[in-house]
Order: structure tokens, then sequence, then C-alpha cells
């Protein structure tokens, strides 16, 4: 056989592989949680949408939560103001909290144009918008760190009414408490609190790790399936700490509260999302309920 024909089935093997992972997932709702560098570099925003869409028109629902932390900063350094951290987290005052707010919403219209210039409606909407997001003001170890809010209420009606409608929903983290006072949400709490909501079928993280590590140091320690159980082993033997001891709660917390399965993936490698949901072995860590058969249809 020549190489071009073994060129051809090789792409029909790729799309068999991918066949029962469609119909297992058709019509269920996945959230991806959509930061890091993927977010900056410009070919692998193109692809993290084009893999989004793909999904859509393979028969998902996705639901697309975006961050947009170093866009932030970036601006926030433009316009001469200081940053200020505690405990790692930024500070929003009042001027950061209104450059926050523009920032984010460029985001989301930017990322609308993309999905729509790839033949999907989208629809990008605010945490404020329909009250979608409803917060209280959020504290690190009991100290002030401003306008940042933690989500208390998803009003799920909203992002359930738009997918029915056929549109793929594009949240910015940005929401109200219960004075309309407007709060700056985590991205990675404002797509967890989504998917409790939706009962989402699996939360995506787009990050810039490759996943999760029994030695941070080995690369060949990458974990590709992960128990809540074992999860909470490794953070409480030292394994997992800084800023992925946060993320892995919110996955716990994600699965514990209806989610099915709960994915971390380096938004580095191009097409990771496809890569991970489409094929057998996956490039990232999963983390699933201590009851979910591992090694099956992920």
């Amino acid at each position: 056989m020549d190489k071009s024909m073994q060129k051809y089935l090789d792409k029909a093997e790729v799309l068999i592989e991918a066949l029962p992972y469609i119909q297992r997932f058709n019509r269920k709702v996945i959230v991806v949680k959509y930061g890091g560098s993927a977010m900056v570099d410009e070919n692998l925003k193109k692809q993290v949408i084009e893999d989004v869409t793909l999904l859509k028109l393979v028969g998902f629902k996705p639901i697309i939560v975006h961050g947009g932390g170093k866009e932030i900063s970036r601006w926030v350094s433009k316009v001469g103001m200081e940053p200020k951290f505690i405990n790692g987290l930024r500070v929003t005052d009042e001027p950061t909290m209104e450059l926050a707010e523009m920032v984010l919403g460029k985001v989301n219209k930017g990322l609308v144009q993309l999905v729509q210039g790839l033949g999907v409606r989208a629809i990008g909407l605010s945490g404020k918008d329909g009250g979608l997001l409803k917060v209280t003001k959020k504290y690190s170890n009991g100290e002030d760190i401003g306008f940042v809010g933690e989500v208390q209420e998803v009003n799920a009606d909203i992002l359930w009414d738009l997918l029915e409608k056929d549109f793929l929903p594009i949240v910015c983290p940005i929401g109200l408490d219960a004075d309309n006072q407007t709060y700056n949400i985590n991205a990675d709490d404002a797509a967890c609190a989504i998917a409790r909501a939706l009962n989402a079928e699996k939360l995506a993280f787009l990050t810039d790790i490759e996943g999760v590590y029994k030695d941070p140091k080995d690369p060949d320690t990458l974990i590709s399936e992960l128990r809540i159980s074992e999860a909470r082993e490794l953070m409480k033997d030292g394994y997992i700490g800084g800023g992925m001891l946060p993320k892995i709660n919110n996955c716990i917390d994600a699965i514990e509260n209806g989610v099915s399965r709960v994915h971390i993936l380096d938004g580095r490698i191009p097409h990771c999302l496809l890569l991970e949901i489409f094929t057998n072995k996956g490039i990232g860590t999963a983390i699933l309920n201590d009851t979910e058969e591992m090694y099956s249809v992920k």
C-alpha cells in the first residue's frame, strides 16, 4: 500500500477511535475553562476555538468560561497602575476592577468573534447579565483583597435557554453581590460553579501545566487518571501544592457536586481538548469519582 493511502487510512482510524466518545457525550454539557498561554498566543487561541467549535458541531453542549489575568496585568502596567498581591492573589481595588471589567469584556467579544467566524452562533455574557453569577465578597485567609467575589448562586436557566436555542455561551467572570456591587471572580471558581449548576458531564481546565504529577520534578510521573481519594492523599502527603492546590480542590468540589469528570490539560499543546476527549489515552489528567470505572471511555 502506498504512503498516501496509508495517510488516509490513519485519518479514518482517528475518526473511528473518536466515535464511542461522540456517541457517549452527545447532547452532554462540557464546561471549558479557558486561560493561560492559550489565551495569549494567537495560534493556540485559534486552535482552542476550533476544538470547542468542533465539540459543538458533533453534538456536545460546550460552554466557555474565560479568564484574562495576563491581559489585565498588561493593561494595569500600561496605564501606570501598581499591581498589589496578598497571598498570591491580586488585590482588586476600584480602579483595577474598572479596568478588569473593560479588559474582560474585550476578551469576551474577541472570543465571540472567533467562534462566529467558524460558523457557530456564540453569545458572550458577563456574570452580571440576568443575575447569572451572584457573589459575596471573598477574603484570603481573612485578609481583604478588594472586589473579588465568591460565587454563591448560578442562574442556570439562562445558560440552559441559550444551549437549547443552539448558542455557544461564552462567560466572562464578573458578578454582582446583593447590593449590586461589581466583583471580579477567579475564572476557575466561576467555571466550577457553572459546571456544578448544570451537572456538566465534563469540566476541562486549560492551563500552563501538563497535568498532575506524582513527582513534579519528574515528567514521567504524569497521572492520566486520578480518583478524588487519591488526589486527597497526594495533597495530604505534600505532592500537590502551590497554585495546583486550589485547582485540585475545585476539581474535587465539582465532582462531589455532580460533575462526572474534570480534566486538567496543557493549553500550550495544539488541540489538547480534542486529544484528551476523543482518544483512548488522552494527554492530561482526568479526575473522577471513586465509584467511576477507570480506563473506560473517558
